[in-house]
């Protein structure tokens, strides 16, 4: 990736750590401890541990995509020795050299791992906000882009609009938000919602091309 690309989207990364980390500093242990229901089985400590390994592993060369169940297992262990203000320093360190990297090399930092978590820890201590900020927009392009339905279909979002699939056939239109589709493109949404949203005719035949991870087993409500 080019440079001044990489670089812009750390600074992207390091303001949304930044946004993450402030939103948990100082908060009680039942904060820490409470259940994050967009990541069944997992606790807020368990998806900051996530994020800060990712983070690591990274910049270590030893990720490159999204991790094997494996390698998120022991993400999520790695730190079991640490308290929640040394998982945050460690978050912080790490953060600094996918920045070092972008600038160097051109290494783009995993964005839209973070974009997505930070979503899901305010939802599960109630603490919505953000929905708007760069790295929503970042990751919502870049998932919308990569949408290969086996029909026409034309996402509308709040600032613009993404056209995927056939060139032929009639199209199927949904209006939605930046936000929103970054929720149900990375599992967040059940398909009962999404079939639920603004569709122009039955989504059917392109509900279950939607999903790039997911869907939620049951209706998430944010």
């Amino acid at each position: 990736m080019p440079l001044r690309e990489a670089s812009e989207i750390a600074d992207v990364y390091q303001d949304t750590q930044m946004r993450i980390a402030r939103l948990l500093t100082d908060a009680p242990p039942a904060t820490w401890e409470g259940q994050v229901p967009a990541c069944p089985g997992w606790s807020v400590r368990d998806v900051v541990s996530h994020m800060t390994a990712v983070a690591q592993d990274w910049a270590d060369g030893r990720l490159s995509g999204a991790p094997t169940d494996e390698q998120t297992a022991e993400h999520v262990a790695r730190f079991s020795g640490c308290d929640e203000a040394e998982i945050l320093m460690i978050w912080a360190s790490a953060t600094a050299r996918l920045r070092e990297l972008a600038e160097s090399t051109g290494l783009e930092p995993p964005l839209g791992d973070i974009a997505c978590h930070e979503h899901d820890i305010r939802s599960a201590i109630g603490e919505p906000g953000a929905r708007d900020a760069e790295s929503v927009r970042w990751t919502a392009d870049r998932l919308l882009t990569l949408l290969r339905p086996p029909v026409p279909l034309r996402i509308v979002v709040e600032d613009g609009e993404y056209r995927s699939g056939p060139v032929d056939g009639t199209e199927i239109r949904l209006q939605t938000t930046r936000f929103e589709a970054l929720r149900w493109r990375t599992g967040r949404r059940s398909r009962a919602q999404l079939a639920a949203m603004a569709w122009s005719s039955d989504p059917a035949p392109v509900l279950d091309h939607l999903f790039l991870f997911g869907p939620a087993t049951g209706d998430v409500v944010e």
